[in-house]
């Protein structure tokens, strides 16, 4: 059976993204939240701020690495297999990505390293300075990236001449019609998944009886903040989809499993579309939801899979479940997030069994519904590399073989494998160790400090009289 290159290498590009997706949206979050710590013990000067801080810059260190190894790959792919699509739209993405690179990511990694080895060693002020850039940081990377996806997706400000694609508008390529919902709806997935890491690890040192004040303080402000961006993310997503069913109807089409235009659309709850035959098997549905939520009428008309010919419609089975368990666990962090509300009455949100364990469980969730997400907005796409412009097949680098792909794909699993279980065996390490080793690094500084000279420790030309 022969290879086929093109298939390969969306295979290839997709487990990358995931792989890679998943670093930045827990460091975006994360970085705000070593930020407000900081400035927490910079106000208050309350020990257990710090405390808090320090050992979660110490997993933002290790996640970040993570997240730079894997993005690096990303880049040289626009070349390797995607090299048609790199040449025609060079004059856009080779400045936006080089912007992120020199305002972002160097932003982050300097600042970063103030943040770890900088601790008792420049002004308080500094230090909480140098968190509040890599936060920045990670907002200026974000920018960028979802710009450049934004264009795919939505394209604007472009003119082609011959094979190019030349800016006709820098403000309207870099802020496409989609582009702020994209941005917010990302940078609120950031925060939820920061926020349900952070309330997962402080439930499970809570459960263990370890740290309990500082731990206590993490979950009650963590609680806060998704009780307010978790229901806000549903307020994005609503915009985001009426945004979609304007400028990428057959996506939609595909997100709710609708093969005909109509007008008072059922909203599937489950359903085994058949894209072959052009219908869903074994359908549960709620009358006219579908039109209400996307229309915001009971009678509006939706968009079907029929709409447009075979060839231009995505699979539609992986846009729809990707869709429905992003969706679905949005819903349940809502329903924790309100769970947490209601269990603050007498303190019982640190200390119900039932609902740490909850938390714990729900720390992976995040995660699981940004890479579903993912699958909807780029799969959802299908067959556009840029959206009505370039198909996936146009895009493709032309010497490319399935040989070829399937090696570099074999390639980056293995090697992305050892980096996965190198990364979470470091961070299972930091969590374990726990607070506490922040304390104990304290004293040891300390204990350090007061120390006598020994020889080892005398300058080289008093050593060599002695």
């Amino acid at each position: 059976m022969e290879l086929d290159p093109l298939l390969l290498s969306r295979i290839q590009f997709a487990f990358v993204v995931s792989f890679h997706a998943i670093f930045p949206v827990f460091t975006i979050g994360l970085a705000s939240y070593i930020a407000l710590l900081e400035g927490l013990f910079f106000k208050t000067n309350n020990p257990a701020w710090e405390r808090l801080a320090k050992f979660w810059t110490q997993v933002f260190a290790v996640v970040f690495g993570m997240g730079v190894v894997s993005g690096i790959v990303m880049s040289f792919q626009f070349g390797t297999n995607w090299s048609n699509f790199s040449y025609a739209t060079a004059n856009f993405l080779g400045p936006v990505l080089s912007y992120e690179v020199i305002t972002a990511f160097f932003l982050e990694a300097g600042f970063l390293g103030v943040m770890l080895f900088g601790r008792n060693k420049v002004p308080k002020g500094l230090h909480l300075f140098a968190a509040c850039m890599v936060a920045l940081g990670t907002f200026i990377s974000a920018f960028w990236i979802l710009s450049a996806n934004s264009l795919m997706q939505t394209p604007a400000g472009l003119e082609l001449r011959g094979e190019l694609y030349h800016v006709a508008s820098w403000a309207e390529a870099l802020f496409t019609a989609s582009f702020f919902y994209r941005f917010w709806h990302m940078v609120i997935a950031s925060f939820l998944t920061g926020g349900f890491v952070v309330a997962g690890v402080s439930a499970w040192f809570l459960l263990k009886g370890r740290e309990v004040e500082a731990n206590k303080k993490a979950l009650s402000m963590t609680l806060w903040l998704l009780l307010i961006i978790a229901p806000s993310q549903l307020l994005i997503g609503d915009y985001h989809g009426l945004s979609t069913l304007e400028h990428q109807p057959t996506k939609v089409a595909a997100m709710e499993g609708n093969w005909e235009r109509g007008t008072g659309v059922p909203l599937i709850l489950f359903a085994i579309p058949d894209q072959e035959n052009e219908k869903n098997h074994f359908e549960i549905k709620i009358p006219k939801l579908a039109s209400l939520i996307l229309t915001h009428d009971f009678d509006g008309e939706l968009p079907g899979l029929l709409d447009v010919p075979a060839e231009e419609r995505p699979p539609v089975f992986i846009v729809f479940w990707a869709f429905r368990i992003m969706v679905g666990l949005g819903v349940l962090m809502i329903g924790f997030a309100f769970a947490g509300l209601f269990l603050r009455a007498g303190g019982r949100f640190a200390s119900s069994p039932w609902f740490l364990k909850g938390l714990v469980a729900m720390s992976v969730s995040p995660f699981i519904a940004v890479v579903a997400g993912w699958f909807v907005t780029e799969v959802g796409r299908a067959p556009w590399l840029v959206y009505g412009l370039m198909t996936h097949a146009e895009g493709l680098t032309p010497s490319l073989t399935g040989g070829m792909a399937l090696f570099t794909l074999i390639g980056y699993i293995l090697v992305y494998a050892v980096i996965f279980s190198a990364g979470v065996y470091y961070l299972m390490r930091v969590f374990q160790a726990g607070i506490e080793a922040t304390d104990d690094d304290k004293e040891v500084e300390s204990d350090h400090a007061k120390r006598p000279l020994s020889a080892a420790h005398v300058p080289l030309e008093q050593g060599d009289k002695a």
